[in-house]
């Protein structure tokens, strides 16, 4: 689905007129394009999520960065897929780059998109400029069992919610799809393939890095945040008032440490 083009207006939203898709893996994958001509930030949500949870950052940064917002594989208005593996995510992210004719980026990740994002890294250290961690550390141990009573068809949007809770359900509310059936969310069974321990991936790349951790998360420790800090060169701590999706949880705290993040790298290449 290709969108209209975007203005370079700061007052811009990324909203779904903006979306654009590309072929890999015999899928088609979705993402937002807030346009412009700054160099490029590319986004990766976390689990039950899609690209547009970042449309307020894209907001934030326009028109000085051109924020792509992926929705990842069984996500959002991409494909879903017979395999999650870690080498499948990263070899969507990578065709992402080739279809966007990308030499480097700047990868921003929350949850999910954490992962990804340093293994990406990792695997390819001359493609990326710096990265953005959000609230996911090097030891990954998650159990998302809880959304298995969420699974299957409701017959309104009101009973989806209704399932999800008061307490869930505005984080998941871009995920909501309605069927000719009724209103479903998108699950993704790949959060066993991502447990692990990835501290050499989070150690193998050198590029400039900023770990943002809410105070309030129950998936981080601040001593696991500060221990990817200190064992990492050029790697920012910054801990903000926030649970596990500091993006919503504090949106204006989470843009300003990211821009100063950013307004650093920019320095640096001058």
């Amino acid at each position: 689905m290709s969108g209209a083009s975007c203005s370079n207006n700061p007052q811009h939203k990324v909203t779904d007129t903006d979306r654009h898709d590309f072929q890999h893996d015999g899928l088609t994958l979705s993402y937002l394009d807030a346009g412009g001509g700054g160099p490029v930030l590319i986004t990766l949500h976390a689990h039950l999520r899609e690209g547009l949870t970042f449309a307020p950052i894209a907001k934030a940064l326009s028109p000085q960065w051109r924020v792509i917002a992926l929705d990842q594989r069984g996500h959002g208005h991409s494909d879903h897929a017979t395999t999650y593996t870690r080498s499948d995510y990263l070899g969507d992210i990578a065709a992402l780059f080739t279809h966007l004719g990308l030499e480097a980026a700047v990868l921003l990740g929350n949850s999910l998109g954490v992962a990804n994002a340093y293994q990406f890294a990792a695997l390819h250290p001359e493609r990326v400029r710096g990265l953005v961690i959000e609230n996911v550390g090097a030891v990954v141990n998650d159990d998302t069992s809880f959304v298995l009573p969420w699974a299957g068809t409701f017959a309104t949007r009101e009973d989806l919610v209704e399932r999800i809770g008061a307490r869930f359900a505005p984080y998941f509310a871009d995920s909501f799809r309605p069927t000719p059936d009724g209103w479903k969310l998108a699950v993704v069974a790949s959060q066993a393939l991502l447990n692990g321990e990835h501290w050499d991936d989070w150690l193998a790349s050198r590029c400039p890095a900023l770990l943002i951790r809410g105070r309030d998360s129950k998936v981080t420790t601040a001593a696991h945040f500060e221990d990817m800090a200190a064992r990492r060169p050029n790697t920012t701590l910054v801990t903000l008032e926030a649970g596990h999706v500091v993006h919503m949880d504090n949106a204006a705290g989470f843009a300003a440490a990211v821009m100063t993040f950013l307004r650093s790298l920019a320095d640096l290449a001058d």
